[in-house]
């Protein structure tokens, strides 16, 4: 937590004008009770109302006064820890963008969502109680002592026991619960995943009749999350009545010792009327303590676990500068190349070892979880090799700048992702200079010109989040143009025209074999009819390459190819 307080850098005059303030307000409200003493004591003792109304216009003009010091703190406080809150979130999403595939895959999407915003907020909350009463309370208490010194010392006494058995009250309920609100957020990661994975997956659930399964796992996962709450609860519950029944106690005795004093007549009425009114003023602000400790330790807690996210590095370390180019004729080379995820103790891919030339169109074809993915997410580096190198252009990935090496690939994912926003703005995205000639050329090449003419805005057609209000088939069309519009030297097409009918994935094929700039292009399939007229086709099996070669060479030395291409066409009949 205490790294995070660099991100306070920028709001030091807000840090200290708005506690100061509070002290101001505090010291305002610390001579009211001898203001009330006084009225007793002279002003009504002596029948002398002028007095009285003296001593009250003062009190307003002690309470404005205090009220435009707490409004001044408020307003500090306030921008203070949005502030900061604010710069740590943009800087904790920046970190976020900078891990790699490895850090995303362990540390999940959900945790990562209740970093950026559950624990967050509680961060901000905490800095800005912090910043209004963490200076305020202490000053009330110990100076509300002090003032009750001044009056009566036999009498202050009572303070000096009730406010340390109050601190130990206090201190040791903290103490208790902030390892407990840290498992609390824990268990709330959980509930917070098994909600995105319902939603994602709301229509499989309800394809397969799984509604009520979903609901006994989530009821299981809220039920976890009631019971740790309740029981940082019921410690954190316990703070109040105990402060109260010791400050109560003290109250007792002080009007009891108070009372025989003033028999005695060496205490005024006036005078105990003061004692009291420190005592309460003393009961309220250990309260504001006891719930700012609280607050405090939620957000050291939530702090603690942001924190854990930046200490995170990314185990993809790249260069700043360019290195220098090479002379090759290979676009793509794989030398004894081994993946290993970590998260498995086997390797997903093992001594992968091609070259592709420049201007080559590549096949890739295998069963589920045979590594093809995982095979082209290497070129880009999204991956880095266990073993081997990964080379383009003749210069091992590892030696670019990973912008400079990501700028020349285009990459279309297997899942279709469109962005909430206009068709122009999700094509900018492979281009941010692109002009609309541009655009609509890259949306011609992918096949999807007859949806934009159907679409009666055109480019400003807009878009739902995730593409919701277009077809499987017009997403994945319109993520290819993302891609074409860039373009990239390497164009990596990965299962991405998996809802298009074979007419329209022949004819992408064969406008992609058209483009101008003629880039390397990796086509990740399960239908051989995709992949059969590529110049090279890979063909993997359990990670490992079991074979490589043209269409014609695959059918007659490889078996794992001939029973997925005999498969497929007398299952279709072409």
């Amino acid at each position: 937590m205490k790294k995070l307080l660099v991100y306070m850098k920028g709001y030091i005059k807000e840090s200290i004008i708005s506690p100061l303030f509070k002290l101001f307000e505090a010291c305002f409200e610390l001579l009211v009770p001898l203001l009330v003493a006084n009225i007793v004591d002279v002003g009504i003792a002596n029948g002398d109302k002028p007095y009285v109304v003296k001593m009250c216009i003062i009190m307003a003009i002690l309470g404005f006064v205090g009220l435009g010091c707490a409004l001044v703190a408020q307003y500090y406080a306030a921008k203070a820890s949005v502030g900061f809150a604010t710069k740590t979130k943009h800087a904790l999403f920046k970190h976020i963008q900078s891990l790699s595939y490895t850090e995303i895959d362990t540390l999940g999407t959900s945790t990562l969502i209740t970093r950026m915003t559950s624990d967050m907020n509680q961060v901000q909350n905490g800095v800005n109680l912090t910043l209004r009463l963490f200076l305020r309370s202490p000053l009330i208490v110990f100076g509300a002592m002090i003032m009750a010194f001044t009056v009566d010392v036999k009498s202050a006494l009572v303070f000096t026991v009730a406010i340390p058995a109050l601190s130990v009250v206090v201190f040791g309920i903290m103490c208790l619960t902030i390892p407990l609100y840290k498992k609390v957020q824990g268990k709330l990661d959980k509930v917070l995943g098994a909600t995105r994975e319902n939603l994602q997956g709301v229509r499989v659930i309800r394809a397969f009749g799984q509604e009520k399964a979903e609901e006994e796992k989530y009821k299981y996962a809220t039920s976890e999350l009631n019971a740790e709450q309740k029981f940082v609860g019921k410690i954190s519950a316990l703070m109040n009545p105990m402060t109260y029944a010791i400050l109560n106690i003290a109250i007792s005795v002080l009007i009891w010792k108070g009372a025989i004093q003033v028999n005695l007549g060496n205490l005024t009425q006036g005078q105990v009327i003061a004692l009291y009114n420190y005592m309460s003023q003393i009961l309220v602000e250990l309260i504001k303590l006891a719930n700012l400790i609280i607050t405090m330790t939620k957000a050291v807690a939530c702090g603690n676990r942001v924190q854990s996210i930046f200490e995170i590095r990314s185990s993809i370390n790249a260069p700043v500068d360019m290195p220098q180019s090479v002379e090759t004729d290979y676009s793509v080379e794989f030398n004894n190349a081994t993946l290993t995820y970590a998260t498995s103790n086997e390797p997903s891919l093992e001594n992968i070892d091609f070259k592709v030339k420049k201007g080559q169109t590549v096949g890739i074809i295998g069963g589920t979880g045979s590594g093809k993915t995982s095979l082209v997410n290497l070129i880009g580096r999204f991956y880095d090799v266990s073993d081997g190198d990964v080379c383009v252009n003749g210069i091992n990935v590892k030696n670019y700048p990973l912008d400079y090496l990501r700028e020349k690939i285009g990459i279309v994912p297997q899942k279709a992702v469109l962005f909430r926003g206009t068709i122009r703005d999700n094509m900018k995205w492979g281009n941010k200079n692109a002009d609309d000639d541009a655009i609509l050329k890259a949306i011609t090449e992918a096949q999807a010109l007859d949806v934009l003419e159907s679409k009666p805005d055109g480019l400003d057609t807009y878009i739902e989040e995730g593409g919701k209000n277009l077809s499987g088939g017009q997403r994945q069309r319109f993520t290819i143009a993302r891609a074409l519009v860039k373009k990239p030297e390497i164009l990596i097409l990965d299962d991405s025209a998996s809802a298009l009918d074979y007419a329209t994935d022949a004819a992408l094929r064969a406008s992609v074999a058209k483009i101008e700039h003629n880039p390397t292009v990796f086509i990740v399939s399960q239908r051989t009819a995709s992949i059969m007229h590529a110049d090279l086709i890979i063909v993997l099996d359990d990670g490992k390459i079991v074979g490589m070669g043209t269409h014609k060479e695959l059918l007659g030395s490889c078996t794992v190819y001939s029973e997925i291409y005999n498969s497929q066409f007398r299952k279709e009949g072409v």
